[in-house]
């Protein structure tokens, strides 16, 4: 499968060096701060030659943290774990996850100060999964952008739930939906719209 990459990526093998580098990069980035990417419009397009990211499955148990973009391309060894992490766990089913929503999670991080990872509460659906959801529950959308990897339902420790929210209202990188009663908020890359 390919991913996208930067217009101005220059193709680079993946090695055991570049992995190392990549980690230094992620360790400054974290000590500088990366507030000042929350500000940039649309995905993450700033100069740090690193975005990491970490995701712990509360369904799975499963923990990744993994710089997933290096100076100006997606890493696809990368994507493809967190392809599964973010898989659908009752259906044990793959499927690529949007690069954009990895950047606007990125772009979250930054905007609430909080490089920790996110606890997931789903990722991926597959079409059986989401249609049993569905039975269940109101607030699960027939056409939800999760089935196409597009969608998240997070919380961050460490962070409020609220702030959570409202930093993600302020990216105006998509959809955002709050659900108080359950500790998590909606992310997706569809259109701009809040609940």
């Amino acid at each position: 499968m390919q991913y996208p990459t930067d217009p101005c990526a220059s193709p680079r093998p993946a090695s055991r060096r570049g992995f190392l580098k990549r980690l230094a990069a992620a360790g400054a980035l974290g000590a500088m701060g990366t507030r000042a990417l929350a500000a940039l419009p649309g995905p993450v397009s700033a100069p740090a030659p690193v975005r990491e990211l970490g995701f712990l499955n509360l369904h799975t148990g499963e923990k990744l943290r993994v710089p997933y973009w290096e100076n100006g391309r997606y890493l696809q060894d990368a994507l493809a774990e967190i392809n599964h992490v973010l898989r659908d766990h009752r259906a044990n089913a793959v499927h690529a996850i949007d690069t954009g929503l990895l950047d606007l999670l990125a772009r979250l991080q930054a905007a609430v100060g909080n490089s920790r990872a996110f606890e997931v509460i789903s990722g991926y659906r597959a079409p059986s999964s989401n249609e049993m959801l569905r039975a269940r529950s109101s607030g699960v959308a027939q056409g939800s952008l999760h089935l196409q990897g597009k969608a998240i339902d997070i919380r961050l420790p460490g962070s409020d739930l609220l702030r959570l929210h409202k930093a993600a209202v302020g990216l105006k990188g998509g959809g955002v939906g709050l659900y108080r009663s359950s500790n998590f908020i909606h992310v997706d890359t569809g259109r701009v719209r809040y609940w």
